[in-house]
């Protein structure tokens, strides 16, 4: 059981060093493989033994080789995160490899559209769009099913579109980016159509408590647009885990 978890383990770790080139390039629409890696400020090729997940970071003391220009810390943070979200779920999927797969894709695309948001409080349509496609062909061929997945990226983009036009009706603005709505669209095809509610739920409650510390601590207005895809992004991984028990744990309560 330690093998397996492992080799996903140093898998995501791999894997989100290429997250975090997604997360910098795709809101501004460059290419995710040319150039090559490179330091931001001065330019100079990042060579492979200076970009080993973490070990690099690490070595290099946060500062990039050539100039010393400081390194983010969230190039570490993401892999570390990417490699312990992938191992959660292998220690729950691995018996069943073809939804194991699909979790894994689910999560790495949570990860980039979590981090493209955080920074630029954009959704690429370049992640979003085709997500909700390969989450309904995954779900053909493991939970929640293809007629559960099509109705959940149906009924996730509804809701949000519902929202949008409510709220611009009533208070003349946008309350949400239009990235928000394929993003629970493209979840609801992941995860199916009773997860949407539950995905829901959780975001819209961690993005309220959130909103009144922000309002209270900070003396922020709560008008202050916060990155709702973030809160979607957490919300999704932990119903792709927990959902379905956390669903009918709160249905036995009324049955």
């Amino acid at each position: 059981m330690l093998a397996p978890l492992a080799i996903v383990g140093i898998f995501g770790l791999m894997l989100g060093s290429f997250f975090n080139v997604c997360i910098a390039r795709l809101p501004r629409h460059e290419s995710i493989v040319s150039p090559p890696s490179h330091c931001p400020k001065c330019q100079a090729p990042i060579q492979w033994y200076d970009n080993i997940p973490v070990l690099s970071y690490v070595l290099l003391g946060g500062k990039c080789r050539a100039c010393r220009a400081p390194i983010s810390l969230r190039y570490p943070a993401v892999e570390i995160v990417t490699a312990l979200a992938f191992v959660a779920q292998a220690a729950m999927f691995l018996d069943q490899p073809v939804l194991l797969a699909s979790r894994l894709v689910f999560t790495s695309i949570l990860i980039i559209l979590f981090g493209t948001d955080f920074d630029t409080q954009r959704l690429p349509d370049v992640i979003t769009l085709p997500a909700i496609v390969v989450g309904v062909i995954f779900s053909a061929f493991a939970p929640p099913g293809l007629a559960a997945s099509v109705v959940g990226a149906a009924l996730g983009a509804a809701i949000l579109q519902l929202v949008r036009w409510l709220w611009r009706r009533l208070r003349g603005v946008d309350g949400m980016g239009f990235g928000d709505v394929k993003m629970l669209a493209a979840i609801g095809a992941f995860l199916g159509w009773r997860q949407v509610w539950v995905v829901l739920f959780l975001a819209s409650l961690t993005g309220a408590m959130l909103g009144i510390v922000l309002s209270l601590g900070r003396g922020r207005s709560m008008q202050t647009r916060l990155p709702f895809g973030t809160f979607l992004a957490v919300a999704a991984y932990a119903a792709s885990l927990i959902g379905e028990r956390l669903l009918n744990w709160y249905l036995a309560l009324y049955g």
